[in-house]
């Protein structure tokens, strides 16, 4: 990393830096100083509010009590967006604990009983908006599902017969919320089994949030879609916050817009992932 760009950087007496893995969005690096050793995300050619989101995820898992890294700076260098995180050493940890872990996150919901967030959800490719609906279809189906939908159509990933199967599928999911009733919990977003880890002490953390309140089902059908969560996961999940009836039905929505995404950001590898949790969601719904 350029010198000039880490003299500018609030930290002093830096002894090394290690590039490190930082997701498909952004540059991480591992800056060891000679007292501590901090993370840093960067994002080329970005204002610093860039990661307003991610920031406000964070601090909103801290007054929660959900263990996660620590906001420490954020800021722009010479046209970069940074952000400078606390740095938790990696170890190994017990499924148990993590489920316990995601459960307390869930139980924590928003203070005004809606869904959303203060802040929009921020990537690469797209945003998602965030702002404040008392419905969880709004939030998710019309501001999530349709617009993925929309994305995939203009890169020409979906073909007519593919919306027609989309749209079955969207119908399935908004009659079937409308029988359920969701309550806004607070969600990591983005829970695939590379966002969460274990401290050096055994310690499970969440990373990387995405975050804003919605119904907690989304979050564990992302679980689902790459692995990552063992049965002890989801066993101590729902013995410490069980979940309602007819809950596995509903978590292949959720991995369908996980996939969906992935489809959107990748390309064509994902679309028979994606198909195949559409033609599940219309399965299940003709039963």
């Amino acid at each position: 990393m350029d010198k000039d760009w880490l003299d500018q950087l609030p930290v002093n007496n830096i002894t090394q830096v290690t590039p490190v893995g930082g997701g498909d969005v952004n540059n991480a690096y591992r800056i060891t100083t000679t007292d501590d050793t901090l993370f840093l995300l960067t994002q080329p050619d970005r204002e610093a509010d860039f990661y307003i989101g991610e920031i406000a995820g964070l601090k909103e898992f801290e007054k929660a009590g959900i263990f996660a890294p620590r906001v420490l700076d954020n800021g722009q260098i010479n046209g970069d967006a940074y952000l400078l995180i606390t740095y938790l050493e990696a170890g190994r940890g017990s499924q148990t604990n993590l489920g316990d872990l995601v459960a307390k996150l869930h139980k924590y919901q928003s203070k005004n009983g809606k869904f959303g967030f203060d802040y929009p959800s921020i990537g690469n490719d797209l945003t998602f908006d965030n702002s404040w609906v008392d419905s969880w279809s709004e939030l998710f189906v019309n501001r999530r599902l349709d617009l993925l939908k929309n994305t995939i159509v203009k890169k020409g990933l979906w073909q007519e017969a593919d919306v027609k199967k989309y749209e079955r599928a969207r119908e399935i999911i908004l009659a079937t919320l409308a029988n359920h009733e969701s309550v806004p919990s607070l969600l990591h977003g983005d829970l695939w089994g590379g966002n969460y880890m274990f401290t050096d002490e055994g310690k499970p953390a969440l990373i990387d949030p995405s975050a804003f309140y919605g119904d907690r089902e989304f979050d564990l059908g992302v679980t689902t879609v790459f692995g990552g969560f063992e049965p002890d996961f989801y066993a101590a999940y729902n013995a410490a916050y069980p979940l309602d009836p007819g809950a596995n039905e509903r978590i292949v929505f959720y991995r369908m817009y996980y996939l969906m995404l992935h489809l959107m950001k990748f390309g064509s590898m994902y679309y028979s992932g994606a198909m195949g949790a559409i033609n599940e969601v219309i399965a299940n719904g003709n039963k």
